[in-house]
Parts: C-alpha cells; structure tokens; sequence
C-alpha cells in the first residue's frame, strides 16, 4: 500500500521530467535539416484559422471588463485622468498574452494533441521511426514554431482590440475624455511595456505547443486514451501559464521599473 501511495505522489514528478526532456529534445531538433518549411506553413495557417475569430471575440470583453473595474476604482481615488494608462498597461502586459495563450492552448493546443495522439495509436510514428524519419523533427518541431508565431500575431490582435474596447466603453460608459485616456497613457507607458507583451505571448506559445505535442505523442489506449491526452493538455498548459506569467511579470518589475516611478 505504501509502494502504491508512494507512486502517485512521484507520479507528477516523473511526468514533468519526461516534459522537460522532451522540451529539450525539441530544442536540439530545431537546428536540424532540411526543415520542414511546408509543414510549418500548413500548421501556422491551421493554428491561425482556429484561434482568430476566438481570439478577437475574447479581447472586446477582456477590454472593456479591465476598463470599467479598473474606471470604477480610479474614480473612487479621484483619479480619473489615470484610467486609461491603467486599462491599457493592463491589456498589453497582462491581459493580451493570457488571452492569446489560453486560445492558443485551447483551441490550437487540443488539435495538435488529438492530431499526434490519433498517429501515435494508429503506430504511424513508430512506421516513421522504423524509415529513419525522427516524427520531433517531421512533426513537432513545425508545430512548435508555428504556435509561437501565430500567438505574437494574435497577441497584437488582442492588444489593439482590447484597447479600443477599453477606449470605447471607458468615455461612453464612464463619460471619460479621449484626450485624457490616450495623455495618461503616453504619459506613463513605456515600449518595454510591449516588448514585455510579445515575449510571455512567444513563451506561452512555445509551453502551448510543446505540452500538446508532448500529451499526444505519449497517448495511449485508444480513442480514450487521445482525448484524455488532449484534456491533460489543456490543464497542464493553463496551469503553467499562470505560474510562468507570474515569474516574468516578477523579473520585468525588477528590471525596468515603473515610468511614472
């Protein structure tokens, strides 16, 4: 009985390792050749078609939501003039990336993960194997570059979107000043704020792909078994996302201070 609770509780760990080393193993197969230019293509266009209009539907909220609670709280300060750097900072470090990684992992995620998983039971990797073809090179590495490029596009879909919400629902619902909304804005932004952005939404994009690619290419048992690996998959990626989001937002505070600080 001890031998059994002891295995769950390792459990866990031996699957972040085998995560990781696998996360390693798609790293050294990125500088391999020839590589696989239509693949990437393909997917890059699959990954975009699934996740755009989900995407853009998500950021008019995500705007207006963060202008209209962080409107409501500035105004309890008497600091009107300062929604709009608040609302906007807030969409491009924060809301902007999570947004776009939780569609990517989501939406995008759950398809590579069911795609690998139905070719892992149907043996098609192990065939790939057997002629010579390494399926982290063929498959997974064009999947990987291709999520980390369709989350930067979206994450600058979601970021114009989400601050033309917050715009419009800041001076037509909380009778706000456009030139005070875009003055306090200037104001107090900086471009590392941006870069910043497009850095978690590559990051998220890369822990999206590699986590998916990883849960289909070790499914097993079955149909059962692919759409357990696609649930895992999703779970797993938000999970990491929040905690990776956290480290970097820690270390970007820590490196470039505040404009207005």
């Amino acid at each position: 009985m001890s031998s059994l609770t002891s295995s769950r509780v390792l459990a866990p760990l031996g699957t972040a390792g085998k995560l990781f080393a696998f996360g390693l193993d798609v790293g050294r197969a990125l500088f391999k050749r020839p590589f696989q230019l239509r693949e990437f293509l393909q997917q890059a266009w699959f990954i975009a078609s699934v996740t755009i209009v989900p995407t853009a539907l998500v950021a008019i909220p995500f705007g207006a939501v963060i202008a209209l609670q962080v409107g409501g709280l500035i105004k309890q300060f008497g600091a009107q003039s300062f929604t709009g750097s608040a609302s906007v900072l807030a969409v491009v470090q924060q809301a902007g990336p999570i947004a776009t990684a939780l569609l990517i992992a989501g939406a995008g995620g759950s398809a590579i993960a069911a795609d690998l998983g139905a070719r892992q039971i149907r043996e098609e990797l192990d065939a790939m194997m057997v002629l010579g073809i390494d399926p982290i090179q063929r498959l997974v590495v064009p999947r990987v570059l291709a999520c980390m490029l369709v989350a930067v596009f979206l994450n600058g879909m979601v970021t114009v979107v989400g601050i033309a919400g917050g715009y419009v629902f800041n001076v037509v619902l909380q009778d706000g000043t456009p030139g005070a909304y875009l003055a306090s804005f200037t104001a107090l932004a900086q471009l590392p704020d941006l870069w910043v952005g497009f850095l978690k939404a590559l990051v998220f994009g890369l822990i999206a792909a590699v986590v998916a690619c990883y849960k289909g290419i070790s499914a097993g048992g079955g149909p059962k078994g692919v759409g357990d690996a696609v649930n895992e998959s999703v779970v797993i990626t938000f999970l990491l996302l929040f905690v990776v989001n956290f480290v970097m937002s820690t270390i970007y505070i820590q490196i470039i201070p505040p404009k207005g600080g």
